[in-house]
Parts: structure tokens; C-alpha cells; sequence
């Protein structure tokens, strides 16, 4: 999939991964820095994440993945009695992409990725909110005034591949009091 194709300790997010279903995964670069910098740069790690998802069994239903953070939403593999491999997809995207960041830019050993955070969603309200969230989370940011103008999100995508209802009953979701980890 390419451009839109298809209480613990203090410092860090609790990972409490015991579950199939679906997961919203959010996360930040170091500082908030915009190392995601150029077009090709959003392309490149949109798909090494699709890479990762799809060897790991995950599902992808919305992404967004902007210059400082990104945040998606996947369905754990029907063959997993739980969402253990979700630890090591994030790993293996989070590493591959800093060495590839930090080689070009030649700071070898750059922290590029801040914590993450994912929480597995169990109401339906919930997930279709967190759905449209994070399909329009570059309007959130004032990137673009219609995220299926984004390539590096997944609304072009919804709205070419879901029904016209499904859409609108998307939209009809609020997302303002969703407590979304997203002061980038």
C-alpha cells in the first residue's frame, strides 16, 4: 500500500496488548521535530508502515502521517489470539525508519521517535469516531481544508473505497472530546 492505498511509569505510555481487535497507534518524533520533511520522505515511511502492517497480519483502516507524528488504526490478525506483534511492527517501522532518516541526513544515532501510544478500541462509537479522526487529522492540523487532498492520509482512500452512507455516517461522528495523544 502506497500513498494511501490501502498508571506505568512516567516517561512512557503503558503497552497493555492482550487483545485481538482493533488499536489506534499514535505517535510523535523527538521534540516534535519535522524530520518527515518532504513529500518523499511522508511516501517512503507511509510505506514502510503498510510494509510492516501487512507482514505482520494487521489491517489498516485509517492513517494519517504528517512531518512530526503520525496515527493509525488496524485490525489485529484473526491468527493472533492477541495483539502481541503490534510491539514489533511499531519496532521495526520505528527502527528502519530512523536509520534510513538518520543516513540521510548524516546523524548517525539520532533519536528520531518519541513514545508511542496505542489503545485497543472496544465500542463501535468509538472506533468510527477515532475513524474519522484520524482519516481527517491533517484538517485537525491545518495541513490542507480537505484531507482527501492529503496523500500521506487515508481519506482519498475511504471515500474511493467505502459507501457514499458509510461516509456520511462517518462524518456525522464528533471528535472533539477524544482523548487522542495530538499536541504536535
Amino acid at each position: 500500500m502506497v500513498n494511501g492505498e490501502q498508571a506505568g511509569w512516567h516517561h512512557a505510555p503503558v503497552h497493555q496488548l492482550g487483545g485481538r481487535g482493533a488499536y489506534m497507534v499514535t505517535c510523535g518524533t523527538l521534540h516534535k521535530t519535522p524530520v518527515l520533511s518532504t513529500p518523499e520522505r511522508l511516501s517512503d515511511f507511509l510505506s514502510l508502515l503498510s510494509e510492516r502492517a501487512e507482514k505482520f497480519g494487521w489491517q489498516l483502516q485509517a492513517w494519517a502521517v504528517m512531518s512530526n507524528h503520525y496515527h493509525w488504526i488496524g485490525l489485529s490478525p484473526e491468527s493472533e489470539p492477541d495483539a502481541r506483534s503490534l510491539k514489533m511492527l511499531v519496532a521495526q517501522t520505528h527502527e528502519v525508519s530512523a536509520k534510513r532518516l538518520n543516513l540521510q541526513d548524516g546523524a548517525d544515532g539520532r533519536k528520531v521517535w518519541y513514545n508511542y501510544w496505542e489503545s485497543r478500541i472496544t465500542f463501535e462509537t468509538s472506533y468510527l469516531a477515532r475513524l474519522k479522526y484520524v482519516h481527517d487529522n491533517p484538517v485537525h492540523h491545518g495541513v490542507v481544508l480537505d484531507a482527501a487532498n492529503y496523500p500521506w492520509c487515508s481519506r482519498a482512500w475511504l471515500e474511493r473505497t467505502a459507501t457514499r452512507a458509510f461516509v456520511r455516517q462517518l462524518d456525522g461522528f464528533k471528535t472533539d472530546t477524544l482523548q487522542v495523544p495530538d499536541d504536535f
